[in-house]
């Protein structure tokens, strides 16, 4: 309308050109106003957040792609209060953890199955089907006859089905690594067994659509405001176009064969300016070498103009294909700075928009852009086909994938080991060592029992993973007043991602590279590695802590862990816990068929002062026997003062046992580390045990 009324116009003030000046102003306004709604097609926004507004489009997916989904259910955060003791009388420790459960559809379109899945980023699930992180899961394939989800149905009642629809249902997720809240997950979807045609996909969304051809997509999700905004999305990747066929819509691409055409009319050709087409074109897609998150090529030519164009491609390609097609968008859009009009008679009706045409001995090949038909005549809007480019190598950048590595099984180290803080215990304690099958274990919940296993008393979780494992070559028997330098330990450890180091004399006196070795404390100054998980150990001091009883008495086959603060996790116990056996239980993500379990008799160790030291015995003048000791403390173990160290019980007492020439014993209390003997004594040996205020030492024993 505005293009007859200002063409009028102009030619009554300005002649004839001042109605062709009128003509461009009139269609100007009439493509602002008259033009149509604009068609989205898929954008990689629409897969890169996962959502839960209302009226959300769920893309149909093809192939393996990576999406994040449409929350459809959840339930509120479901708190659970856990209560440990550390002992009778002692005041208990409750924690909280957060949980919750929902659901997150995935595609409109049935699905084969789903293989990694990431959290806020890091990997939840790994390429094996192992879990990262404690939940539940079920997976609903989209199929036209699935059940109702069991779990929503219990907390709705009534609910569909969603039949047709492929959702991920999440039970009692454990939500303490993510903020306590539902973290933002993506999924790598395989809905086809393998690459799917872009052709294929067209036809498979609309049934008066003709596919065939095209590129082979890894994977592709169809979302958008309408399938022909997908029909285009789609043409964009594989160079194609489609050209209307009767009722159907069939793919071309410049390989068709070309209509030989006669121009009747005056030859009309035009070239826009070079600065009309866009100077640099990126494609972003999802790029299968980055874990499917989104790669961006980008091609730029030389020349005028700043124009730059972004195609978002929701399709999975590689960097090269991607380039690829950037390189082609580029040269379409240069060479579409060419039109030409051709007019012909009646024949030129059965041509229709999208096909190829040759124009009489002229070299080219032409799409047909528009066909308008008046009277006998028909004219023909044509652009030129574009060589295709060639491109370049193309990279997809330095990748930060998120390891996949795996959990295992939780592996358990339980001991009762003398107390590792300078100050003394006030109860017997047992302590956790543990770490996993695979280098992602991270934590396992504990849980104790006194009376064999018939109730059992949480106890938080375990410390940081530690370095554990089995000996196989044993230290030999040295003193533990000396270093070892015989002793070449070899240690396997439960995977080749723990590691050992060595230690100074200066670390060492900090207390570095304690380590447990049979029931043996020890630290060791050299630690070599061999490979495959061996380490050779070297420079010992042997017996720490008390433990000098059981040196030279380990084999191979014995257990072997890294004893560090904060990967040692105590059980506290009461007294009345000495002398029984306590059953131990770890449970952690990757303890799917039964958790891991382990037994320890307390005998006091943690709370029983050393064994005294140094025994010795001297014939006096008068012929009798003076024994003499000295004792140990478990406080002071620093021993920052160079003096005696503390007592660290109520009294000073000690129970000596003597041993007759004849077999016989009798026992003498005393009060202060020493003995006389009266001359004539028959005595041969003697046992000084020490007695703590909550358990007896180690004793110690040596011959008269």
């Amino acid at each position: 309308m505005a293009t007859l009324v200002l063409g009028t116009v102009g030619r009554v003030i300005g002649g004839p050109i001042g109605g062709a000046l009128g003509a461009l102003a009139g269609q100007a306004i009439d493509g602002r106003l008259f033009r149509g709604a604009a068609r989205e097609g898929p954008r990689l926004t629409e897969l890169a957040v996962q959502t839960s507004s209302y009226g959300t489009p769920i893309p149909k997916l093809f192939g393996t792609i990576r999406v994040a989904g449409t929350v459809i259910w959840s339930t509120d955060l479901i708190e659970t209060r856990t209560t440990s003791r550390s002992g009778k009388g002692q005041p208990g420790t409750n924690s909280y953890s957060y949980s919750a459960s929902f659901a997150v559809a995935l595609s409109a379109r049935p699905i084969r199955g789903v293989g990694r899945i990431w959290a806020e980023g890091k990997l939840l699930r790994g390429a094996a089907g192992d879990w990262k992180n404690r939940t539940g899961f079920r997976l609903h394939l989209g199929t036209e006859d699935q059940a109702v989800d069991p779990l929503i149905a219990s907390a709705v009642g009534a609910t569909p089905a969603y039949r047709g629809l492929a959702y991920a249902v999440f039970e009692g997720m454990q939500l303490a690594d993510y903020g306590n809240r539902i973290p933002s997950l993506t999924f790598e979807v395989a809905a086809d067994a393998g690459p799917v045609a872009s052709g294929a996909i067209a036809a498979m969304l609309a049934d008066e659509v003709t596919g065939g051809g095209g590129v082979a997509l890894g994977g592709f999700a169809a979302s958008g405001a309408s399938v022909r905004g997908v029909l285009e999305t789609l043409a964009a990747i594989d160079g194609g176009w489609w050209q209307p066929d009767g009722h159907r819509l069939v793919r071309r691409s410049d390989a068709g064969a070309a209509v030989a055409v006669t121009d009747r009319g005056a030859r009309r050709r035009t070239v826009a300016a070079l600065a009309s087409a866009p100077r640099e074109v990126a494609v972003a897609h999802h790029d299968p070498a980055r874990d499917y998150q989104i790669g961006v090529q980008r091609v730029r030519r030389p020349g005028a103009g700043e124009r730059v164009d972004r195609v978002e491609l929701p399709a999975v390609l590689d960097a090269a294909t991607a380039k690829g097609i950037a390189a082609a968008l580029v040269a379409h859009s240069e060479a579409e700075r060419t039109r030409r009009q051709v007019t012909l008679g009646p024949e030129g009706m059965a041509i229709a928009p999208g096909g190829i045409v040759r124009v009489g001995d002229e070299a080219g090949r032409w799409r047909v852009a528009r066909v308008a038909v008046a009277g006998p005549a028909t004219t023909l809007d044509l652009v030129p086909l574009a060589a295709m480019p060639v491109t370049a190598g193309a990279s997809s950048g330095q990748v930060a994938a998120a390891a996949d590595v795996p959990v295992g099984a939780t592996r358990l180290v339980v001991a009762e080991l003398p107390g590792l803080e300078d100050a003394p215990l006030s109860g017997p304690r047992i302590s956790v060592i543990a770490a996993g099958a695979g280098a992602g274990w991270r934590q396992a919940a504990l849980l104790y029992s006194l009376d064999d296993g018939a109730s059992w008393i949480g106890a938080g979780g375990t410390a940081a993973a530690a370095a554990i494992g089995r000996v196989e070559v044993a230290p030999v028997a040295a003193s533990p007043w000396l270093v070892d330098r015989r002793s070449r330990v070899v240690i396997v450890l439960e995977h080749a991602a723990m590691a050992l180091h060595d230690a100074d004399a200066a670390m060492l006196a900090g207390g570095a590279n304690l380590a447990l070795v049979g029931d043996e404390l020890l630290q060791f100054g050299r630690a070599e590695p061999l490979g495959a998980g061996r380490w050779a150990l070297s420079g010992l001091y042997r017996g720490l802590r008390g433990t000098e009883g059981a040196i030279g008495g380990q084999q191979a086959g014995d257990r072997f862990a890294l004893v560090e603060r904060d990967a040692v996790a105590a059980i506290d116990l009461p007294v009345s816990a000495i002398g029984r056996a306590v059953r131990v239980l770890a449970s952690g993500v990757g303890d799917t068929v039964e958790p891991a379990a382990a037994i320890v008799t307390v005998t006091g160790a943690s709370v029983a002062p050393p064994a005294p030291v140094h025994g010795a015995a001297r014939v006096q003048a008068d012929g009798s026997i003076a024994i003499r000791w000295t004792r140990r403390s478990r406080a002071g173990w620093d021993w920052v003062d160079s003096r005696d160290a503390p007592l660290a019980e109520e009294t000073e007492a000690y129970r000596v046992v003597i041993e007759q020439a004849d077999g016989s014993e009798r026992t003498v209390e005393v009060t202060e580390p020493g003995l006389v003997l009266a001359a004539g004594d028959s005595a041969r040996a003697v046992r000084i045990v020490q007695r703590g205020t909550l358990a007896p030492s180690v004793p110690l024993r040596f011959l008269l």
